[in-house]
C-alpha cells in the first residue's frame, strides 16, 4: 500500500480577520478528515506556530462554524517570525508535532510567511482572506462581500439621518492601500462621490461639482464615500466640502465594524471551496500554491507568481461610478427636478 504523502496538517489565520475565515477553517478540517488526514488548528498565526499554540480540530469543534464571523483560531502579527531565528522555531514546531503541511488563510503577508516556510521544506498552501479584496492573483477574496454589505447597511441607516437634516455625510470605509471596498460600496449605495487611493482626485471636479449638480437636480442630502488610504482621510475631504459649500458636513468612520458579522452566503461558499481545494493540493503532494478564483473557476497558482502580481482597480466599475455620480457627464444632462433619486 502506497504511503500517504500527508498525515497531519495545520491550519491558521493571519493578519486582519475577515468574515468567512471560520468557514474556511471548517472546510479545511472536514476535507482533511474525509481524506484520513489529521488536522491541527494553530492559534494566533505565526506567533502561535513559533510558540506551539495549537488545538486539535475535529468534526465537533468546527460544527456550525461557517455562520460565525471572526476566526476561532485568533489572529496576531509576529515580528519574531520575520527573523531567521523565528522561522526556525516555527519549523521546529512543525517537526515536533509531525505537521506535514500548512494551510494559511490571510493576505499577502500571510503568503510571504508561507513562502519562507516552503523554503525550509514545509508543504504550504495559501487561501486569500481579506475584506480589502486586494490579493492580485484572485478576483475575489474571502470577506469582501460581507464587508460591503455591512458598510452598506450602516450607510443606508446613516442616510435616513442625513436626509432628515439635509446634511452632507462623508463616510470612511476600510482600504489603506486599496479602494475596492469604497468603490463597490459607493456604487451600491448611490453615493454622490467616491474617492479611492489608486486614483488622483481633484476636489472641485470629483467632489464639489457632483454635489452641486445633485443639488441642482433637487437633492438636499449628499453621501461621499472615502477609502481610509486617501491622503488626509475623510476629515480632510469633509473640510474641503464645508469650506467650499457651507454644507453641514459630518464624518462617519465605520472602522472595524466592517470586519465583523456573520459571513454572507457568497463568503461561506467561497471559503468552503477554497478550503477544500487547499487540502486537496496538499494531499496530492503539492506545495507553494495559492488558491485563486479566476473567471468563476477555483484554480491554484505558484506563491512567487502570486506575490509578484499587482491588482489594479476595476476600471469598468470605476467608469460606471463616475457616470452614476455625474463626474463624467454630458453638458446638457442636468434637469432641475424635485426628484431625490
Amino acid at each position: 500500500m502506497e504511503e500517504k504523502k500527508v498525515r497531519r496538517i495545520g491550519v491558521f489565520t493571519s493578519g486582519g480577520d475577515a468574515p468567512g475565515m471560520n468557514a474556511a477553517i471548517r472546510a479545511v478540517t472536514r476535507t482533511a478528515l474525509h481524506m484520513g488526514i489529521e488536522c491541527i488548528g494553530i492559534r494566533r498565526g505565526y506567533h502561535g506556530l513559533i510558540n506551539c499554540d495549537v488545538v486539535p480540530l475535529d468534526l465537533g469543534s468546527v460544527s456550525g462554524l461557517s455562520r460565525q464571523g471572526g476566526t476561532m483560531l485568533y489572529s496576531a502579527r509576529s515580528k519574531e517570525f520575520m527573523t531567521p531565528e523565528g522561522r526556525e522555531k516555527a519549523l521546529n514546531t512543525c517537526k515536533l508535532l509531525g505537521i506535514d503541511g500548512l494551510v494559511g488563510i490571510g493576505g499577502d503577508g500571510t503568503f510571504r510567511g508561507l513562502l519562507e516556510l516552503s523554503k525550509l521544506g514545509i508543504s504550504v498552501v495559501g487561501i486569500p482572506g481579506t475584506i480589502d479584496n486586494d490579493i492580485s492573483c484572485s478576483s475575489y477574496t474571502i470577506g469582501f462581500d460581507t464587508a460591503c454589505n455591512t458598510a452598506l447597511d450602516s450607510i443606508d441607516k446613516l442616510r435616513d439621518t442625513m436626509q432628515s437634516h439635509e446634511r452632507c455625510s462623508v463616510v470612511e470605509v476600510m482600504g489603506r492601500h486599496a479602494g475596492h471596498l469604497a468603490l463597490y460600496v459607493g456604487v451600491a449605495c448611490g453615493a454622490t462621490a467616491v474617492i479611492v487611493p489608486e486614483r488622483p482626485f481633484d476636489a472641485e471636479q470629483d467632489i464639489l461639482e457632483p454635489i452641486r449638480r445633485a443639488r441642482l437636480n433637487g437633492r438636499t442630502h449628499f453621501m461621499v464615500i472615502v477609502a481610509e488610504g486617501v491622503e488626509g482621510g475623510a476629515y480632510a475631504v469633509a473640510d474641503q466640502i464645508r469650506a467650499a459649500t457651507a454644507l453641514d458636513t459630518r464624518v462617519t468612520v465605520l472602522g472595524h465594524v466592517q470586519r465583523g458579522g456573520s459571513p454572507s452566503s457568497r463568503d461561506r461558499v467561497t471559503a468552503t471551496y477554497m478550503g477544500y481545494e487547499a487540502v486537496k493540493l496538499l494531499a496530492e503532494g503539492e506545495s507553494g500554491r495559492v488558491i485563486c478564483l479566476q473567471n468563476d473557476q477555483y484554480v491554484d497558482m505558484d506563491i512567487n507568481e502570486a506575490l509578484s502580481m499587482k491588482k489594479e482597480l476595476d476600471m469598468q466599475t470605476y467608469t460606471v461610478m463616475r457616470i452614476m455620480t455625474g463626474v463624467d457627464h454630458a453638458p446638457d444632462t442636468v434637469r432641475p427636478s424635485r426628484s431625490d433619486a
